[in-house]
């Protein structure tokens, strides 16, 4: 079939759910993917959804409110956020959550306890109640779609798991009933549950098909021409095309032009090369955004086969008995914050060596802390991966990472300072209830969860990349999802959903989920739309 009342480009959260509204409101869908996979970035990722003011926390006594929302969202954006659009965002919450419990499988859970990431700003929530997980998922019904999913199967939720609240000890007994009965959680979760509800709409997507152009009669877009292997064919929209495509940062041209700072190893998937912001800025859509992106910092670990793996940092640097230091030898930030803003020291300046001050750097760890709590996959008690590099002293190891040794050994020195006095005064590490929440849970809600002395040899070190997750860059839309020309006129026939779109909390990453929370509810609004306009 070469013709639908509206096209989905992209099969991520934001695609599938799109499709989905779309779907529910009457329209017949084409879901189309470039991979040969389906899941996009979505299906690696954590599967958290960050909604603000959602029932789910009511019920659980959580104290949250529309005026807290945007209160706390309006604090932290610099004036990079259209008020229109987190008004949208926040007031359709709750409307997006019925919709997603009445006409689709997927069901979202709270994690407990799961602190914003600025919870101390005002309208944040220390306690936690905005972030929400897919329920555990069983992919049976997908059939042959099942084996077809980005990454490898992942049967934990994430308040199971470190970097969620929970232990990473899961019974034996347990993962074999979840073997067993395939469930999936995380991202693969809440990818799988929405493909089934795709599926049961006989929706299937069609893989393989990179989106190339747009195709315009009169001023409004009816179809899109595709590239798979060597053909070339057209797909004509009736009502709508969708752009759910992912971001921008696996394309170095457009990084290169358009992101403020270094971006290296994006640990997403390889086809979010921006062709639907190329797409859209041919037929004359406004850009915003285009300077900023979901910001992580990423360790290469070895694959299977040996093949580096970006993989995001966040456990390691938060436990105490770390640090982090520049080619100087020096801290620079508080290593436990969350990684979006740590993302932003990486981009500091330096107009008299006229680089970037913190790039290159490295994570620093003492043998104590290695041993007590494991890392980077090993269990307690077994040491660090052989891949990291190690030396007896402090000395020994800023000549294997080649810092300054003297630097070194004095920012040490202060650090544990500072570790003794219970208070960071250079970066504040430990002040904020979210730094420990990745550390040491013995102590969480005091800086010893996450302040530990380095001090114990021998040292380890890992050098630590300047990354993310994705670009926030796009077109910009209403809040209806439609895409804008330069006079904020829409462009007819046109919406853009997701890391596609410009986002709409701006700068701002408001908690765990704060990519896929507005990206599930802007895609409800744009496929309803979509369908209806």
């Amino acid at each position: 079939m070469n013709e639908y009342d509206v096209v989905v480009l992209g099969t991520g959260a934001a695609g599938l759910t799109a499709a989905l509204a779309a779907a529910s409101n009457g329209a017949s869908v084409g879901l189309f993917e470039k991979a040969d996979r389906v899941g996009g970035t979505t299906a690696l990722s954590g599967g958290i959804v960050w909604l603000p003011g959602n029932r789910h926390a009511a019920e659980a006594g959580v104290d949250d409110s529309r005026e807290k929302a945007l209160t706390y969202l309006g604090s932290l954006s610099n004036g990079s956020m259209r008020p229109e659009m987190v008004e949208a965002f926040v007031d359709n919450v709750a409307p997006t959550l019925d919709w997603l419990d009445r006409e689709t499988p997927l069901r979202l859970r709270l994690v407990p306890r799961y602190p914003d990431y600025h919870p101390e700003h005002p309208g944040g929530l220390p306690g936690g109640g905005r972030s929400l997980e897919p329920a555990l998922f069983d992919t049976r019904g997908l059939g042959p779609w099942r084996d077809r999913l980005v990454g490898s199967p992942r049967r934990l939720r994430i308040s199971e798991i470190p970097s969620g609240g929970g232990t990473g000890v899961i019974a034996p007994e347990l993962m074999r009933r979840r073997t067993e009965a395939s469930q999936e959680g995380l991202g693969r979760g809440l990818v799988a549950a929405l493909l089934q509800g795709c599926l049961d709409r006989s929706i299937e997507p069609r893989t393989g098909m990179r989106a190339v152009e747009l195709l315009v009669d009169g001023g409004r877009v009816t179809g899109v021409r595709f590239e798979s292997g060597q053909e070339s064919r057209e797909v004509r929209a009736r009502r709508a095309v969708i752009i759910a495509t992912g971001g921008f940062e696996h394309d170095p041209a457009l990084v290169r032009d358009l992101l403020h700072g270094p971006l290296a190893h994006p640990p997403g998937v390889s086809s979010n090369t921006g062709d639907g912001l190329r797409m859209a800025m041919r037929v004359g859509a406004r850009l915003g955004g285009v300077h900023e992106a979901w910001w992580v910092p990423v360790v290469l670990v070895p694959g299977e086969d040996g093949t580096p793996v970006p993989t995001l940092l966040l456990r390691e640097r938060t436990l105490p008995g770390t640090l982090m230091v520049n080619a100087r030898g020096r801290r620079f930030a508080n290593e436990a914050a969350n990684y979006n803003a740590l993302g932003a020291v990486f981009r500091t300046f330096d107009i008299a060596s006229f680089s970037y001050a913190n790039v290159p750097a490295w994570l620093v760890l003492d043998d104590a802390c290695v041993k007590r709590y494991g890392v980077f996959g090993t269990a307690a008690g077994a040491g660090a991966p052989d891949w990291v590099r190690r030396a007896d002293t402090l000395e020994d190891l800023a000549e294997r990472i080649g810092v300054p040794a003297d630097a070194l050994v004095a920012t040490v020195a202060r650090f544990n300072d500072h570790v003794r006095a219970g208070h960071d005064p250079d970066f504040h590490r430990g002040e904020s209830v979210y730094d420990g929440w990745c550390g040491d849970q013995t102590y969480y809600g005091t800086p010893r969860a996450t302040l530990g002395s380095v001090a114990t040899g021998p040292f380890h070190a890992v050098p630590v990349h300047p990354s993310a997750l994705g670009t926030k860059g796009g077109p910009s839309t209403t809040p209806d999802g439609q895409v804008i020309r330069a006079d904020d006129t829409p462009i007819e026939g046109l919406y853009a959903v997701g890391n596609a779109m410009a986002a709409p909390t701006g700068m701002v990453y408001g908690g765990a989920g704060g990519t896929l929370g507005p990206a599930v509810v802007f895609a409800h609004l744009a496929g309803r739309h979509a369908a209806t306009y």
